[in-house]
Parts: structure tokens; C-alpha cells; sequence
């Protein structure tokens, strides 16, 4: 059974190991998550299940939502995820069924996605993280600059340089996902999931919660040894 859930980052607080050591944590509301629909390979050319999570006022969804719901027996959810499972995956699950915090109880590591906080408009400095013009050496108002760009035209030394170059623009509002995040503990009673480290987003910000994919040496290793 793949492990995936929707739940809301709720903060950062701390906690205190063994040792006596400020561990920083970050604090996720988990679910109750239920599946509004499954889809195999023979009606949907894939196997898959989607995710329905937290209730919304019938008159803040829309009609064709509100019967896609239904058919699961449930009310209106606000937010809608599908995971891709294989096809032996997929029959452990059934139309309606809940999915709560539990499934990570025995996790060490998750892997954690969630929307960036948007910063608006920002220069390349901020953007790409780059060290700027020189302070003395002839700059002249210009320190702040992102440097000569013709570089990235053609050949022959004419015509329009490539887009997407590390230019001024938007940043922030995207997905980022943190990876192997330590699993510090589950409260089953109010469906809350302790996770260490930062979190993407903001406070009560949706996020996806899904068992770690990728490990590195050394935390492969210790779940091995667990």
C-alpha cells in the first residue's frame, strides 16, 4: 500500500531527544483523507487512486464536484490528489475508504511537497542567488546588475539571446519538495505528524506527505537497522 496523504502544515515548535538536544519540528495535520475514486488500467489506461480531503461548503464547490464526491459517499472535499500505484496496489483500496495518519506510524523518513511562499517580483540577485557587480574597480550604479546576457545570442555575434535566462522575475509560489525528512512522531488521536526540519509553505498551507523515495546512505542504513 503506497503511503500518501493531504493534510495542512499547522507550524514549528520544538522538540527535546534523549540528549537533551533542541531538535526543530515542523507540525502537519494529516487527513483524514478518503478515496474518491480509484482507476485501473483496463477502464482508465492507469492505475490510480484520488485523494479527497477536508470538507467545503457545497456552495463553494461546483456541481460536477459535488456528484464526483458523492459516488464515493462522501460530502464536498476542497482538495483533490491522485497517486499512481501498480496494479496490485490499486485492489487494496476501495471507493470511500479512510486513510489517517496510521500509515506513517512506522516510517522513519517522508518526503514532504508543498507550495513555496510567493515573493512577487525579485531581482536576479535575490532570484539565483547571485553575488553582483563588483563595488569599486570603475562599477557605476550598476552594482545590483545581472551582467551581459549577449552571450547567449548566436554565433555570429547578432540576433536575440535565448529565453529563460537567470533574469529578473517571479519568485517563489511554486512546488518544492523536501526529501527524507526524520519522522519524529504521530499523534493518532488529533492526526497530527511531527516531522524534523522546515517545511515548504506557509502556515496552513496544503501539503503532501508521501513514504521517502530516495535515501541517502547513511539514513538507508539506519532504517535498515530499525
Amino acid at each position: 500500500m503506497a503511503a500518501t496523504l493531504l493534510g495542512r502544515k499547522i507550524g514549528m515548535t520544538r522538540r527535546y531527544d534523549q540528549a537533551g538536544k533542541n531538535v526543530p519540528v515542523t507540525v502537519i495535520q494529516i487527513g483524514p483523507c478518503f478515496v474518491t475514486q480509484v482507476k485501473t488500467a483496463d477502464a482508465d489506461g492507469y492505475d490510480a487512486i484520488q485523494l479527497g480531503f477536508e470538507d467545503v461548503k457545497p456552495r463553494n464547490s461546483t456541481m460536477p464536484q459535488i456528484g464526483h464526491d458523492a459516488k464515493a459517499a462522501q460530502s464536498p472535499k476542497r482538495a483533490h490528489r491522485e497517486v499512481r500505484l501498480s496494479e496490485k496496489e490499486v485492489g487494496s483500496y476501495e471507493l470511500g475508504q479512510r486513510l489517517t495518519v496510521e500509515v506513517f506510524e512506522q516510517m522513519m523518513f517522508v518526503d514532504v511537497t508543498g507550495t513555496s511562499k510567493g515573493k512577487g517580483f525579485a531581482g536576479p540577485m535575490k532570484r539565483w542567488g547571485f553575488k553582483g557587480q563588483p563595488a569599486t574597480h570603475g562599477t557605476e550604479r550598476k552594482h545590483r546588475s545581472p551582467g551581459s546576457i549577449g552571450s547567449r545570442a548566436s554565433n555570429r555575434g547578432h540576433g536575440r539571446p535565448k529565453k529563460s535566462g537567470h533574469k529578473a522575475g517571479h519568485l517563489g509560489d511554486a512546488a518544492v519538495t523536501v526529501r527524507s525528512l526524520a519522522v519524529l512522531g504521530v499523534d493518532k488521536s488529533k492526526n497530527l505528524l511531527l516531522v524534523k526540519g522546515p517545511v515548504p509553505g506557509s502556515r496552513q498551507g496544503l501539503v503532501i506527505v508521501r513514504e521517502a523515495k530516495r535515501l541517502s546512505k547513511g539514513k538507508t542504513t539506519l532504517a535498515k537497522a530499525s
